[in-house]
């Protein structure tokens, strides 16, 4: 498992893992002569999302619409929707729903649309837009992240390489190591492991070293 380096720290409880945008893209598809670009991102907070839907809509200030959808928090907890002119109800709630019918979370969407002559209806633009955003979501990709505890082990110096080694080998995510009297590795393991680790480190080093557990994150499986 590869913890991503902007893992959300979270508190205790709430869900095990989310699915957030693997990456910011674009992506666009043309329904009855109408453009939808649909713009995805990861988004850690709300202001992050703001300002990501501010960007959109300025470079793209000659569209027709440029409405968004966001959803912040493991469990869902922030969700906005902005039609941005078009019939309430008929751009950025379709968009939202996407985003959580798809388990999606702290990402942000928004589509921006050029009208091309015809009009599709309320029926019409709740698909174009609900479909812009799964469409994107299918070319851009997705990732699933784990929540997992910070654990902290220190030992000497003359066993921190070996037990690096043997920590990275056998699948364990190694996220920092620093180098001071003693040596430091940061670690995270999902809670139902933090047991049988406590046992294998203990074998490992001959009882040398410490272990201690910090705070919980979310990262990249």
């Amino acid at each position: 498992m590869e913890q991503d380096e902007r893992a959300q720290r979270t508190g205790p409880g709430g869900p095990a893992e989310y699915i957030t945008v693997a990456a910011e893209g674009v992506h666009e598809t043309e329904i009855n002569r109408s453009r939808f670009l649909c713009a995805l991102a990861p988004a850690a907070t709300e202001a992050e999302a703001q300002e990501f839907i501010a960007r959109i809509r300025g470079e793209h200030p000659a569209a027709n619409h440029n409405c968004a959808a966001y959803v912040i928090g493991a469990d869902a907890g922030i969700q906005k929707a902005d039609d941005d002119g078009e019939p309430g109800g008929t751009a950025g709630v379709p968009m939202l729903q996407m985003l959580l019918r798809r388990d999606v979370r702290y990402a942000v969407a928004v589509v921006t649309r050029y009208f091309g002559g015809v009009k599709l209806g309320a029926g019409g633009l709740i698909r174009a837009y609900g479909g812009a955003v799964g469409e994107a979501l299918d070319a851009i990709g997705t990732v699933t992240r784990r929540r997992f505890r910070l654990v902290t082990v220190t030992v000497g110096h003359e066993r921190a390489g070996r037990l690096e080694n043997d920590l990275r080998a056998t699948g364990r995510s190694v996220r920092e190591v620093r180098y001071a009297a003693e040596v430091t590795i940061e670690l995270g393991l999902p809670e139902n492991q933090l047991d049988a680790f406590r046992g294998w480190l203990a074998d490992a080093t001959a009882g040398s070293a410490r272990m201690e557990t910090g705070g919980e994150a979310f990262g990249t499986v």
